[in-house]
C-alpha cells in the first residue's frame, strides 16, 4: 500500500503538476465542446425509443449501404490516383516538384462547397458518379504526401537487387515496394475512407434529395423534417462507423510511425529512367486532372449568358436576388475571416498544447497506451461528424451561462474543433523528432522548461507552426458542415453563403456563388504556396 502512494507523490513534482494542468486544456475543450455534445445526442436517441424503427427501417440501410459504397469506391480510386503522384514526389528528381506539391495539395484544403459547386458546373447532371469523383479529387493529396513521407525512407537497393535478379518491374513493385509501403498506404486509405464517409458539402451540393448519406440525412431531418430522435438514432450509427474507422486508422499510423522510425532518410530521389517515365506522365496527367475543376469554376466565376463579365464579383457588395441572402457577399465575407481568425488562434492554442503535452509524456515514464488513447481522443472531431457536433450543440450549450447557442462565439468554437486535430496532427510529429540531447543540454546549462521550449523547441519547430496556423485558417475560412448548423442569417460566412445562393434559382445568384468559390479557391492556393515557401518535407498526416 505505502509503495503505490510513494509512487504517486513522486508524480506529483511542479513540473507534473503543470504537465496536468496544460492538459486539462484540450482536454476539458473537448469534454465541454465534443464530448457532452455527442453524448447529448446518443442520450436522445437511446431514450426515444426511436433507435429500434430506424434500425429496421429499409431506408436506413439503403443509406448505410449508399455512405459506405461512395466512400470505398471514392477511397480505391483516390489510391490509384495517389500512388502514381507518391512515386513522383519521393522517388524523381525533376525541375518543377514544388509546383506539383502545390497543386496536389490545393484540392485537399478546399471548401467541400467549394468543390461541391466545381463538379457541378463540370457535371451537372449530379449522382453517384460526380460524388465519387469529387471525394476521390479531395483526397488525392492524402494518399501522395502520406505514402510519399515512408517512400522516400526505402532504400533503392532492394528493388535494385531484385531487378538484377530478373523480376521485372511490376513483379519488384508487388513483392519489394508495396509491401514496405503496406503502413502508410493503410494508414491513407483509412483516413480518406473517414474523409469521404462523412463528407457533407459534396454530398449536398451534388447528391440533393436524391442520393443521401447518413450525413446528409442527418441534416434534412433535423433543419427540415424537424426529426431530432430520428437524427440523433442515425448519429448513434454514424458514430458507430466512425470509431470503427478511427481504431483501424490508429492501428495503421502506429505501424506508419514504427516503419519510419526503423528507417533512416534514404537519398532515393533521381532522374527517372526507362519505364519510369511512363509513371511520371500519369503522375503528371493526374495533376492536370486535379486542376481542371478549379479552372472550370475561375472561368466560369467570368462568364454570364451575356459574354465575359465581373458581375458575380460585383454583385457580391449586394444579397443577390430578395429574399435570397440577408447581408451581402461582403459582409458574409468579413464574417468568415473574423470567425476563421479566433477559431485558429483558440485551436493553435489548444493543438499546440496538446502536442506539447503528448511529447513530454511520451519522452516521461507514462504507460504507452495512455499516451495513445489521448492522442485518439484529440482526433475524435476529425471524425466524427461536424454536423452532428453542431446537432449537439442545439441541445446542449443552453445550459452553460449566457446561452452560447445565441453567440456569435458559437461558430469559431465549432471551428476551432475541427481544425484542433489538425494542428495536432502537424505539430506533434516534429515536436518528436528534436533530439532529447539539445533539451537535455538546455537543462544541464540552467534552462527552466519554458525556457527549453522557447531555445530549443520553438526555432526548430517555427515553421511546423506556421504551417498548421495556415493550414488551420484555411480550413476553418471554408468550414461548411457546423457553421450551416449554426449560423444565424445575419452570421452567415461565404461558405454558408454560397450554399443559399446556389439552392436558390437566378444567374446573378449562381454568379454570386461561382465569384465567391473563386475568392476562397484564391486564399487556399496563397496558402498552399506559403507552405512551399516553408518547405516543410510533408504535413504531419496528410
Amino acid at each position: 500500500m505505502d509503495q503505490p502512494v510513494a509512487r504517486a507523490r513522486a508524480r506529483l513534482t511542479p513540473a507534473g503538476a503543470g504537465l496536468a494542468v496544460a492538459a486539462a486544456l484540450p482536454l476539458g475543450f473537448l469534454a465541454v465542446f465534443f464530448l457532452w455534445p455527442v453524448v447529448a445526442i446518443l442520450g436522445l436517441g437511446l431514450s426515444s425509443g426511436s433507435v429500434l424503427p430506424v434500425l429496421t427501417s429499409s431506408e436506413t440501410w439503403r443509406l448505410v449501404a449508399f455512405t459506405l459504397g461512395q466512400a470505398a469506391a471514392s477511397t480505391v480510386l483516390a489510391l490509384l490516383a495517389g500512388l502514381p503522384v507518391a512515386f513522383l514526389l519521393a522517388r524523381i528528381r525533376l525541375p518543377g516538384l514544388a509546383l506539383v506539391r502545390a497543386a496536389v495539395l490545393v484540392p485537399f484544403v478546399l471548401p467541400t462547397v467549394v468543390v461541391g459547386l466545381a463538379f457541378r458546373v463540370l457535371l451537372p447532371a449530379g449522382g453517384p458518379v460526380s460524388i465519387v469523383l469529387a471525394n476521390a479529387f479531395f483526397n488525392v493529396a492524402v494518399v501522395a504526401r502520406t505514402v510519399a513521407g515512408l517512400w522516400t525512407h526505402l532504400d533503392r537497393r532492394a528493388e535494385d537487387a531484385a531487378r538484377a535478379l530478373g523480376a521485372s518491374r511490376a513483379r519488384t513493385f508487388a513483392t519489394v515496394t508495396l509491401p514496405a509501403l503496406t503502413p502508410a498506404v493503410s494508414s491513407a486509405a483509412a483516413i480518406v475512407f473517414l474523409f469521404c464517409a462523412t463528407s457533407f458539402g459534396v454530398v449536398l451540393v451534388l447528391g440533393g434529395a436524391r442520393y443521401r448519406t447518413l450525413e446528409t440525412e442527418i441534416y434534412l431531418r433535423t433543419v427540415q423534417l424537424l426529426d431530432l430522435p430520428g437524427a440523433a438514432a442515425l448519429s448513434l450509427l454514424q458514430l458507430a462507423a466512425v470509431l470503427a474507422t478511427l481504431a483501424v486508422g490508429a492501428a495503421a499510423r502506429r505501424r506508419r510511425e514504427t516503419a519510419l522510425a526503423l528507417r533512416g532518410r534514404a537519398e532515393s530521389a533521381r532522374r527517372p529512367a526507362g519505364a519510369e517515365w511512363a509513371v511520371v506522365a500519369l503522375a503528371l496527367g493526374v495533376v492536370g486532372l486535379l486542376l481542371v475543376p478549379v479552372a472550370v469554376l475561375a472561368l466560369r466565376s467570368v462568364s454570364t449568358s451575356d459574354g465575359w463579365s465581373l458581375a458575380g464579383y460585383q454583385a457580391l457588395a449586394g444579397t443577390g436576388f430578395p429574399g435570397t441572402l440577408e447581408i451581402s457577399g461582403l459582409d458574409a465575407a468579413a464574417n468568415s475571416v473574423r470567425a476563421a481568425t479566433d477559431a485558429t488562434v483558440l485551436a493553435m492554442t489548444l493543438g499546440v498544447t496538446a502536442a506539447v503535452v503528448l511529447v513530454a509524456l511520451r519522452r516521461g515514464r507514462v504507460r504507452r497506451a495512455s499516451v495513445e488513447l489521448m492522442d485518439s481522443a484529440l482526433m475524435l472531431p476529425l471524425g466524427v461528424s461536424a454536423v452532428t457536433v453542431g446537432f449537439g450543440y442545439l441541445i446542449t450549450l443552453d445550459k452553460l451561462p449566457g446561452d452560447l447557442r445565441t453567440s456569435p462565439a458559437l461558430i469559431p468554437l465549432a471551428q476551432a474543433l475541427v481544425v484542433t486535430p489538425l494542428v495536432v496532427r502537424i505539430v506533434l510529429p516534429v515536436l518528436r523528432s528534436i533530439d532529447e540531447r539539445l533539451r537535455a543540454a538546455a537543462a544541464t546549462l540552467g534552462a527552466g522548461p519554458a525556457r527549453v521550449w522557447r531555445e530549443v523547441d520553438l526555432p526548430l519547430a517555427g515553421r511546423a507552426l506556421l504551417t498548421a496556423a495556415a493550414f488551420g485558417y484555411v480550413v476553418a475560412l471554408g468550414e461548411f458542415g457546423a457553421t450551416s448548423f449554426l449560423a444565424r442569417p445575419d452570421t452567415a460566412t461565404l461558405p454558408v453563403a454560397i450554399g443559399r445562393l446556389i439552392s436558390r434559382p437566378g444567374e446573378l445568384n449562381n454568379q454570386m456563388a461561382y465569384a465567391a468559390c473563386t475568392l476562397l479557391m484564391a486564399v487556399t492556393v496563397a496558402v498552399v504556396l506559403l507552405v512551399e515557401w516553408l518547405r516543410l518535407p510533408a504535413v504531419g498526416e496528410f
